[in-house]
């Protein structure tokens, strides 16, 4: 396919298969479910997979950064454990980052922040630097009725709480108290979901006492009931070019960020009960679309349930997945798609999906290389795309 013009998006359709497993909970220790087509199925929220994400891209990038109330407390212990600052100084040095700002973000009696503040890791140091800075003004106000008002310089807190790295380029930040720190993330997922139906299964369980010398009789120290799923899951993500250009103001930066966050989204698996289910899959089947006019979800392929056969949910679910793919293709046209490729373990070609690739890298590189000819080049003087939307 020849690609056109104006590659912005880029779809990212995955089928996994997860076995006993428990990867996302609810309030009551349950795997999560949804109702969908008239049949139960499993659900694993959308933050519960972007936030491994998430940390496997900062890994990957080199740049971290943290989701926290806590802002006051992390300045007070760097001025305390780093520069000797005292306990009470160093105390009210944090509070007086967040009061300075002179916004909404409200401090409980905790010290911590009412809103939480998605901030790139060295914020925190920068913001001490501007109490050292200007330490002498605070020991004058400390003890004193100044220390309940603004102290130090507003733009310059300002200037680093609207500050951003790759990760929040690519994720976003809402944060209205500060004018211009909201971010509008490039990277949207779904709640994956099995193709099928599912049911909760009970397993029931003993933790042995080791030391059982002074026992009158053999037993369990501790007796529960966990509970746990498996199947198949649809989970899909897309990713928006030009606002990820937007947010970085740099292609070459955005098409770092677009292969990390792929890579890592493909690869990634939410932590929950992994010490006692190990549930470490990977994908049977990984389709990149790249697209020059919408975002494109199959999740009403599933929308009927897929039923099991002989070879259990894996291969009709992939069947299930190509089928409805090619009829989209006749409804939509094929104007919009740049590129379509897929990787998995099927041998046999899957046309609705576009180009068969050897490996999951290979499958990313394709993709990538049909978006920046045509997508992240395609920026307005100065490096930044019009992604014609507005900042939420």
């Amino acid at each position: 396919m020849t690609p056109s013009p104006g590659a912005r998006y880029i779809d990212v359709h995955i089928l996994q298969t997860l076995p006993y497993s428990n990867v996302n909970r609810d309030d009551l220790g349950s795997p999560k479910t949804v109702i969908y087509g008239g049949t139960t199925r499993t659900r694993v929220s959308s933050q519960s997979w972007k936030r491994p994400t998430r940390h496997a891209v900062e890994a990957a990038i080199g740049q971290k950064a943290r989701r926290t109330r806590r802002i006051p407390l992390r300045v007070a212990k760097i001025l305390t454990e780093e520069r000797g600052w005292p306990e009470d100084l160093a105390e009210l040095a944090g509070v007086q980052i967040i009061r300075s700002a002179e916004s909404k973000l409200d401090l409980d009696d905790n010290a911590t922040t009412a809103s939480l503040l998605f901030l790139p890791d060295e914020a925190a140091g920068l913001l001490a630097d501007i109490a050292d800075k200007h330490r002498d003004v605070l020991e004058k106000a400390l003890g004193t009725k100044a220390a309940s008002k603004p102290q130090l310089p507003k733009d310059a807190i300002h200037e680093i709480l609207r500050s951003r790295n790759g990760s929040i380029a690519l994720f976003g930040r809402m944060l209205a108290e500060i004018p211009g720190a909201g971010v509008d993330g490039a990277v949207q997922v779904a709640h994956a979901f099995t193709t099928h139906a599912t049911s909760v299964q009970a397993d029931f369980f003993t933790a042995v006492d080791d030391i059982d010398e002074w026992a009158s009789d053999a037993g369990s120290a501790h007796m529960n009931t966990a509970e746990y799923s498996s199947g198949v899951f649809y989970r899909y993500a897309t990713l928006d070019l030009a606002d990820l250009t937007r947010n970085t103001g740099d292609p070459v930066t955005a098409r770092e960020l677009a292969e990390a966050f792929l890579t890592e989204f493909i690869r990634s698996m939410p932590p929950a009960k992994k010490n006692s289910t190990a549930p470490h899959t990977f994908p049977d089947l990984v389709h990149l679309a790249v697209r020059s006019d919408r975002p494109v979800s199959f999740a009403a392929a599933f929308e009927q349930p897929v039923q099991a056969t002989r070879n259990g949910w894996s291969e009709p679910s992939r069947k299930a997945l190509n089928t409805y793919a090619s009829k989209a293709a006749l409804l939509l046209g094929d104007g919009g798609r740049v590129y379509g490729g897929y990787a998995g373990i099927d041998d046999s070609p899957s046309d609705a999906l576009g180009s068969r690739t050897a490996s999951f890298p290979a499958l990313v590189a394709a993709a990538l290389s049909a978006a920046v000819s045509d997508g992240l080049s395609g920026v307005l003087p100065g490096g930044v795309a019009d992604s014609g939307s507005e900042e939420a």
